[in-house]
């Protein structure tokens, strides 16, 4: 049986962060309420903008192991304190093998699209259930795209070609998100926005992503996988390329189903963001409180597990597959079995 321990986030600017005995005292600006938390019960620690963490408080999460994650008010990954590597070095050198290996790369690769496409596809059968007419109509086709995505994939003779489906996959994808916004939300989806983020639903999505990557960055740095080495997207300086490969399969179902949720049932609306100098969109403080509120509910639900035949509880899930890709490499498994749904 696994204990599910909490997430800490801070995200009110000025409030502090500080080691009292064994817990973690929260000091919020102005005089405002101070709140301690035992750090048993804590398996890691966000803080998000202008947060300040005592070096005391550093030094113990570092010697436990809790890792402390920086993030942009807009979601965006900065880093991540977890004290010293695990991991057998012998499991590294294997990624590292692995990834001059052409066919190996590939392979993985391969399975990494798969899981994506997959997920994306579900996501939108399960729309699809819930609209009617053109619209119907219209997910079913992109439904039916992203099925012959999947086989173009498998058959993907090099890396650029898969990401070529992988491109395509991913403009169909969005098409269907934004049919999927309900119009009498107030909020519409032009398609993917990134750096920065220019309209309310792809600034959801891009703080959305940010915890996605912190929770799969950190089950590969926990399981000794160096993040920063991947199969499918290529290694370049601060790009941690393992970890945006293994978050592809979870992004759809774990991100994307969630933002749906909020902005359809209007937990989330036009009020909850504000526009930025430059024409950049972020969550306002009540907005990012109400995302992370649902965020941890989210967390606590289970999902089926076809690998291991059982349900597997949401924070678990991307430490399953680093381990899962871990057996790859040292070769205990012939192939990268991703997470579908």
């Amino acid at each position: 049986m696994t204990e599910l321990l909490n997430t800490l986030y801070v995200q009110t600017p000025g409030a502090s962060l500080h080691l009292d005995g064994d817990t973690v005292r929260v000091a919020l600006p102005e005089g405002g309420p101070r709140r301690t938390l035992p750090l048993l019960r804590l398996e890691s620690i966000v803080v998000m903008g202008n947060i300040q963490v005592s070096s005391q408080l550093l030094s113990r999460c570092a010697d436990d192991g809790r890792p402390i994650v920086w993030m942009s008010l807009g979601g965006r990954y900065r880093g991540r304190l977890d004290g010293p590597v695990r991991g057998n070095v012998l499991l590294r050198h294997a990624q590292h093998l692995t990834h001059t290996d052409r066919a190996a790369r590939l392979e993985i690769a391969r399975a990494c699209v798969a899981g994506k496409v997959q997920n994306s596809r579900q996501v939108i059968l399960k729309g699809a259930r819930d609209v009617t007419g053109q619209r119907k109509n219209d997910l079913r086709t992109l439904a039916v795209d992203l099925e012959a995505s999947l086989t173009a994939a498998s058959a993907a003779p090099d890396i650029d070609t898969l990401l070529g489906v992988e491109g395509a996959a991913a403009r169909a994808y969005f098409e269907a998100l934004a049919i999927l916004v309900r119009a009498d939300t107030g909020l519409v989806f032009p398609g993917r926005v990134r750096r920065p983020p220019t309209d309310p639903v792809n600034a959801l999505l891009s703080f959305l992503y940010g915890m996605v990557r912190s929770m799969v960055q950190g089950a590969c740095e926990q399981v000794g996988l160096d993040p920063y080495v991947g199969f499918l997207h290529g290694i370049r300086p601060g790009k941690p390329a393992l970890a945006l490969d293994m978050m592809e399969e979870f992004r759809p179902v774990i991100a994307d189903r969630l933002a749906l949720t909020l902005v359809n049932r209007r937990q989330i609306g036009p009020r909850h963001f504000e526009k930025l100098e430059g024409g950049a969109v972020q969550l306002t403080e009540e907005g990012r409180k109400e995302v992370l509120t649902q965020w941890q509910l989210h967390r606590q639900k289970e999902h089926n597990h076809r690998v291991l035949g059982r349900r597997i509880p949401l924070p678990l899930l991307p430490s399953v597959q680093a381990r899962l890709m871990a057996r790859r490499l040292r070769g205990d498994l012939p192939g990268y079995l991703p997470w579908t749904v």
